[in-house]
């Protein structure tokens, strides 16, 4: 591993599969999952899409040989194709993922990779207290660029 350039795609592979055994991304989704209803991103796009079917379902008449499943594809099709979603989905993490990128995410991936890179070196600490998603003051979260060594480690 200490032969590996920075941004080698192997090193990359390793530094990733560390961080998901470390359950990082899990508590990163579940993190943003919780939030994701309480944002007006996604309460528009809910309804948007609720119109969208409306409107579409409107135009059928229902019969007990409708093919439902058809149906049901058509409108899945029609909804991905009208870019509604796409334009949603920005607007989401805009809301609720960008916020946390700095202050929550980023503090905690540079522990866990510095900590992968140099076992041993920074305190130990148990993974739990590695995926706390509490939010640091402001002067906690050195600049970017920074030498992170000093921040992380003692």
């Amino acid at each position: 591993m200490a032969g590996l350039p920075p941004g080698d795609p192997q090193l990359v592979s390793m530094i990733v599969n560390h961080l998901k055994t470390q359950g990082l991304f899990d508590q990163f989704r579940r993190d943003c999952l919780a939030d994701v209803d309480t944002k007006p991103a996604y309460l528009n796009l809910k309804q948007r899409v609720d119109n969208f079917v409306s409107n579409h379902l409107s135009n059928h008449t229902w019969s007990p040989h409708l093919n439902k499943n058809q149906l049901r594809n058509n409108i899945r099709q029609l909804v991905l194709q009208s870019g509604m979603l796409e334009q949603g989905v920005d607007r989401i993490v805009a809301q609720v993922v960008d916020p946390k990128i700095n202050h929550i995410f980023r503090p905690q991936v540079e522990r866990v990779v510095r900590e992968f890179l140099s076992p041993g070196s920074c305190s130990q600490e148990s993974p739990s207290s590695l995926l706390s998603t509490e939010t640091k003051p402001d002067s906690s979260i050195p600049e970017q660029g920074t030498n992170i060594s000093c921040f992380y480690c003692p």
